[in-house]
């Protein structure tokens, strides 16, 4: 029996993860890192050939497929409404695509938070026992909670639970539910993390689990890690910001928000008009607002004019993109305060709980940092510049005992880290596959380098290399006005003060769950997606009929019609003026920065 299983389990790696047929995609080795900024190999400029004049046929012609794509352009707005508005009303269930079982609910601890641990038990038709070595050991998956719900390192078969699997190891993955448990604070959070990260080692006789956090949840895992009495294996931190005041200046505009509202008192109003909860969807709101040409023009204008081959790409990453999830307020208040204003991580200076300070030092678990130069949310700054301020020399660092290995990618975007199909198939992979000469490395700081020749991600495992070249504290060295954060931290404080004395009692006096509901309908994030569903506006059934008429005599184009060529040029020229305009508005956004807030 146990030969078939294991012939069984070897079958199931051995398939491929994706069609023969699908694009491959080459790993171009990393620019290193400098205190002069952090910039990614640029593009060669294409040369634009002229475009013939359409002829009169062709213009109709052209008509009729314009005609056809709107129709199917509108539906599909339609049902990421109608999809949205669904999910709401079944509670926002996590979307993973893999069967499971919950096995610790964190609303029953004593100490309550809106958490749950689930074991992935099935791999699409192949059962548990076909796919994982038990010998391995396990990988537990921390999703983000950054407003969204739960799922993106799981939403599709090539995924990081896809792999993990793929790779042999049972996987774990930490979700958490739409609605925070009352009073619910970071500590509450941090201490079902490690009931689960436990819970975890005793089921696989006390293997030390490999924690895997995405974002957000990479500097809660990292929390975790520096607690006094965790043990815990490899943390994988995956686009993870652990020093929250650096970034390129014109580049990374999101870490100067704090001095522009005035500090963390904003986030506090916010939740005490939603009954001491805070709307994901703000946060949301803030990521959409760093390239508002994608948010308003690119992605739509890409569904329009690939409406053949987008639709379900496009409903599937909406559904999770337009699922939010709320925090508390006492929550939020610490995250803003303590991180992202404060800073107060890589100082150490983070309270886990009554007995123990988050000390990044305390950490001897090897830490793995994935980083890309495409990131303009948590970029290679911030997820490395902490190190230097924990260890100020690389002997230090050595004296520690600690194993830190860091790898880029050269152009993936923030969410591209942890849901990119290619990055799961060979990052991820190649991480997972090389954690034991990680661990087996000496003391120090390491970029870890993959030497792809075949440039396929599917690529078997004598086909690529690793190596971990040696590095120093001092090329992770950057420099930013720190002076300029201090008065940042320090104006946020004051008027946390004055808020939370003089403010706050009366906004708690006249919140109520009317306004709070209201609130949540109105937000923009969610009216202009629900204002294309039927249910709001019923003559939008009008393009579900008219959809399926199309889809089954569509009329499209080839890619080399002059007029779709044209189409083309227009939309490319329409992109560039947004990305123009940002960038515009990021320098001068730095360049107020500095001139209310110095050097």
């Amino acid at each position: 029996m146990r030969e078939r299983t294991a012939s069984a389990r070897d079958a199931a790696r051995s398939k491929p993860l994706v069609d023969a047929r699908s694009k491959t995609v080459s790993a171009p080795s990393s620019p290193k890192l400098t205190n002069q900024g952090v910039n990614p190999p640029k593009s060669s400029e294409t040369e634009q050939r002229p475009i013939p004049w359409p002829t009169p046929l062709g213009g109709l012609a052209y008509q009729r497929d314009v005609l056809e794509r709107s129709i199917l352009f509108f539906d599909t707005l339609r049902k990421r409404a109608n999809a949205m508005l669904e999910h709401e009303q079944a509670g926002l269930p996590p979307l993973l695509n893999f069967k499971y079982e919950t096995l610790l609910d964190a609303r029953e601890f004593q100490r309550p938070a809106n958490y749950a641990l689930l074991r992935i038990t099935e791999v699409g038709d192949a059962c548990w026992d076909d796919c994982v070595d038990p010998e391995k050991p396990p990988v537990i998956v921390l999703d983000p909670r950054a407003g969204h719900g739960p799922g993106i390192g799981g939403f599709k078969r090539d995924s990081e639970v896809g792999i993990a699997l793929h790779v042999g190891h049972p996987v774990y993955f930490v979700i958490f539910f739409p609605e925070p448990c009352p009073h619910q604070t970071l500590s509450d959070v941090l201490a079902a993390l490690e009931q689960f990260v436990a819970h975890v080692a005793a089921r696989h006789n006390g293997a030390k689990p490999i924690l895997y956090g995405n974002c957000q949840a990479g500097w809660a895992a990292t929390l975790v890690s520096a607690h006094c009495d965790t043990p815990m294996g490899p943390v994988v931190l995956n686009g993870s910001p652990l020093s929250y005041w650096e970034g390129e200046p014109g580049i990374n505009p999101l870490r100067l928000m704090g001095g522009f509202v005035g500090g963390v008192w904003l986030n506090h109003f916010l939740s005490d008009l939603n009954l001491d909860r805070f709307d994901g969807a703000w946060l949301v709101q803030n990521f959409e607002n760093l390239k508002p040409g994608n948010a308003i023009w690119d992605k739509y204008a890409n569904l329009f004019t690939k409406i053949d081959t987008e639709h379900d790409r496009f409903l599937e990453f909406e559904r999770w993109w337009n699922g939010f999830y709320r925090l508390s307020g006492e929550e939020i208040v610490s995250i803003v305060e303590d991180l992202f204003i404060g800073n107060k991580l890589e100082q150490g200076q983070v309270r886990i709980d009554d007995h123990c300070v988050a000390d990044l030092k305390r950490i001897r678990n090897p830490l793995i940092i994935f980083a890309s130069y495409g990131d303009n949310i948590t970029p290679p700054h911030q997820a490395l510049g902490w190190l230097p301020a924990v260890y100020e020399t690389t002997d230090a660092l050595k004296q520690a005992g600690q194993r830190i290995v860091y790898l880029t990618n050269p152009h993936v975007g923030h969410l591209g880290i942890f849901v990119s199909a290619s990055v799961a198939r060979f990052e991820h992979r190649a991480i997972l596959e090389n954690l034991e000469a990680i661990e087996a490395l000496d003391p120090g700081l390491y970029e870890m380098i993959v030497d792809n020749p075949t440039g396929d991600p599917n690529c078997e495992r004598n086909q690529y290399s690793v190596r971990f070249d040696p590095r120093q504290i001092e090329d992770v060295r950057f420099t930013y006005p720190t002076k300029a954060f201090e008065r940042v931290r320090l104006m946020s404080e004051t008027n946390e003060q004055l808020y939370r004395a003089a403010v706050s009692p009366w906004v708690r006096a006249v919140a109520n769950p009317w306004l709070s509901a209201s609130m949540q309908w109105l937000h923009p994030m969610r009216t202009s997606r629900y204002l294309w569903s039927e249910r709001f506006f019923p003559w939008m059934g009008v393009f579900a009929v008219l959809a399926d008429t199309v889809s089954k005599n569509r009329h499209a184009l080839a890619e080399d019609v002059p007029l779709i060529a044209l189409e083309r040029q227009l939309i490319a020229q329409v992109s560039s003026f947004w990305e123009a305009a940002r960038r515009l508005r990021d320098a001068g956004t730095e360049r107020t920065f500095r001139t209310i807030f110095g050097e």
